[in-house]
């Protein structure tokens, strides 16, 4: 239940067009909605600016779809992570608005686009591979209102090529940083930039990497001032941070 939702029920009532029985029959879902399988919860987009996103993974596309034709009677946008097309297929029933991004294994249902910041949100990728979680992050950004820059495959077994985006890097508000393998990009980053860095270990890289904890080790352990870190592959998690960073006055 987003903020023009509340404002246009209110002022109805003010003005007479709806009866306030009506009114608590609209908000009768506050703070959340049962729907058997699931509870909603609609009340976070007025608590925290931002409405629920749906983690698909484990969620059948019925209940996923199930979900989206609830929430999109109170919310302007949605956002759902970790899709598979077949989920996606169901949902466009649902909202035929709906968006579905492969790579990043992301869907959006848009009915409206907005920029709540004119300030820029950098995400970097030491590798190609590193794109999927890199991408879920950066669709996470814009979607909660944000300007995104893609840097991509630019690692420090080539150094050169981040020196040569410093430029792009440091005129960012925030930034993000995908990397797998040791993870070291984070710290230089951190090491060159004025502005917070939020790191991504991703479960790129060969056996001893064991699926991300050796970059997310090295993260935590950055020797870089103003390095914060998400979980392993937590595209989702680095962009809401981002949009929450991006947003302060």
């Amino acid at each position: 239940m987003d903020q023009s939702y509340l404002q246009n029920i209110i002022s109805r009532v003010a003005e007479g067009k709806m009866d306030v029985e009506e009114a608590m029959g609209r908000l009768k879902d506050l703070p959340f909605q049962d729907i058997g399988f699931a509870n909603l919860d609609q009340h976070r987009n007025l608590r925290t600016g931002y409405p629920e996103t749906i983690y698909c993974e484990g969620k059948t596309p019925v209940q996923v779809a199930s979900i989206v034709e609830k929430m999109q009677e109170s919310n302007s946008n949605i956002l759902g992570t970790r899709a598979s097309e077949e989920v996606f297929r169901l949902v466009k029933e649902i909202a035929p608005e709906a968006v579905y991004y492969p790579v990043a294994r992301v869907f959006t249902v848009k009915k409206k686009e907005e920029i709540l910041s004119e300030k820029i949100i950098a995400v970097i990728t030491a590798g190609t591979s590193d794109i999927p979680v890199a991408e879920e992050a950066a669709i996470t950004a814009e979607t909660m209102g944000n300007r995104v820059d893609r840097i991509y495959d630019v690692g420090v077994s080539g150094i050169h090529r981040l020196f040569a985006k410093l430029d792009r890097i440091r005129s960012a508000n925030v930034i993000i940083v995908a990397a797998g393998m040791e993870g070291a990009l984070a710290s230089v980053v951190g090491g060159l930039v004025d502005k917070p860095v939020i790191a991504i270990p991703t479960s790129v890289g060969y056996g001893a990497s064991f699926g991300g904890i050796s970059a997310l080790l090295t993260m935590l352990n950055s020797c870089a001032a103003g390095v914060a870190v998400v979980n392993i592959d937590n595209g989702f998690g680095a962009g809401y941070l981002a949009s929450i960073i991006n947003r302060l006055k």
